[in-house]
């Protein structure tokens, strides 16, 4: 990446800089990165290591790293265009590959959050990571550091010893964000770093607690949903205790690990606006802030609504159809997106000024949802209790919004990390509809 700006600066023999990772919201615990490493001597979590790398190149590793090996998973969007869609407060992460930053630059063009490469393995000390990480302190900007993973040469709790060693603390100041591990595919061979699946969850799993123990946080985890599916079969047992920064290099994070309902940082570029990678955060400026204290909750869900169009089925359908009777239509609501229901789409997509082509994307939903609460009746109040069974609640869908539906749509709320008011307001309508 560029040191200061959004052009490239071509490495010779070197891979290129960054990929997509796919965090975040109001996060408490430190980031995990995904990444792999060199050959070197191997030591043993579990019965099946892989063969440990050589550290060749370290200053060239960071994250994303991997996929450039690879090649993108995804068409790359302008990033731009990706920003404009995140919404969130920007950011951007730097390893040594960027060198000294003009932190007052990058504060000046909008940057509130960086992440900083501190290490990897157990030997390796960015020479860079004392003017990133202090300096943009200094400018303004809350900034916290990552750890570049190579899981088949030590154990994941030397790893996290040598980390919170050597510049992976936290603390509750609200200018420094939780650590994060990087692990993502191995920009010096397999894939996996030769890990079993259940070999490398155990990995990460030491890795975090012994963060956790060190730090008081956990942190968060750096990674692409392919990896994550690939080398830990698709885990969802992190989502609970560690915040997700996922990278992605297109128009919305997309299908995040298992686990994991929204993410908290999103890499969408590798280059662009800032030095190094671009990132965002799910979430406000207040929220970001709330992170960095560790008295932040887990994110709000991501922004996308789905798509339905005629041919599917399901909760979705069966939504969309107690919404278009809400607002006129007389619609059977069997869960089955027919021709009579592409009509009654139209037909509202029409009064609502929208583009008239049947299909419920993000505009049609936003214009088809009500706010309900306690005391409301009728079909978009059907909708939620439906929706609310679906998501395992056994309400009686009756159209009254009464005691029972509240404390069901609270508890909803309280476990997709949204404001615990009882209302079903848009974010709680998206959260029921993703």
């Amino acid at each position: 990446m560029p040191v200061n700006g959004s052009s490239s600066r071509l490495r010779s023999g070197a891979p290129r800089r960054r990929s997509l990772f796919s965090v975040a919201g109001l996060l408490v615990a430190p980031l995990v990165l995904v990444v792999s490493m060199p050959s070197a001597a191997i030591a043993k979590d579990g019965p099946d290591r892989g063969t440990a790398t050589a550290m060749t190149h370290p200053e060239r590793d960071y994250a994303g790293a991997g996929l450039k090996r690879l090649g993108p998973a995804s068409p790359a969007s302008p990033a731009g265009a990706a920003a404009d869609l995140a919404g969130g407060p920007a950011g951007l992460d730097v390893s040594s590959y960027q060198g000294n930053v003009d932190w007052s630059s990058v504060k000046n063009n909008g940057a509130t959050f960086d992440y900083v490469k501190a290490n990897e393995g157990t030997t390796y000390t960015s020479p860079y990571y004392s003017q990133q990480y202090n300096e943009s302190r200094a400018a303004g900007l809350i900034r916290g550091a990552y750890h570049f993973a190579l899981p088949n040469n030590s154990t994941g709790t030397a790893q996290a010893d040598w980390f919170t060693g050597h510049g992976g603390g936290w603390t509750a100041d609200g200018w420094t964000l939780p650590p994060a591990l990087d692990i993502e595919y191995n920009p010096y061979g397999a894939t996996c770093y030769g890990l079993s699946q259940s070999a490398m969850v155990s990995w990460i799993r030491a890795f975090s607690d012994e963060v956790r123990t060190r730090t008081g946080r956990y942190p968060a985890i750096y990674t692409t949903t392919d990896w994550w599916s690939s080398c830990t079969g698709n885990n969802s047992s992190f989502g609970a205790t560690n915040p997700l920064w996922i990278a992605r290099y297109a128009s919305s994070p997309g299908t995040l690990p298992a686990g994991w309902s929204a993410q908290t940082i999103w890499q969408y570029a590798s280059s662009g606006t800032f030095p190094g990678d671009q990132d965002t955060f799910n979430g406000t400026y207040s929220g970001l802030q709330a992170f960095a204290r560790g008295d932040g909750g887990t994110p709000p869900p991501s922004t996308s609504w789905p798509t339905v169009q005629q041919g599917q089925t399901g909760e979705q359908i069966k939504t969309v159809q107690y919404l278009l009777n809400a607002h006129g239509s007389s619609l059977t609501v069997d869960g089955a997106f027919g021709s009579s229901t592409t009509t009654a789409v139209r037909s509202f997509q029409s009064s609502q000024g929208l583009a008239v082509d049947g299909v419920v994307g993000s505009q049609t939903w936003q214009a088809l949802v009500v706010t309900v609460q306690q005391g409301s009746t009728g079909p978009a109040v059907r909708a939620v209790q439906s929706q609310l069974n679906a998501h395992g609640s056994s309400l009686t869908v009756d159209g009254v919004f009464g005691s029972g539906t509240t404390s069901a749509v609270r508890s909803f709320q309280s476990s997709h990390g949204l404001a615990v008011d009882g209302i079903v307001g848009s974010q709680t309508w998206q959260a029921l509809v993703s």
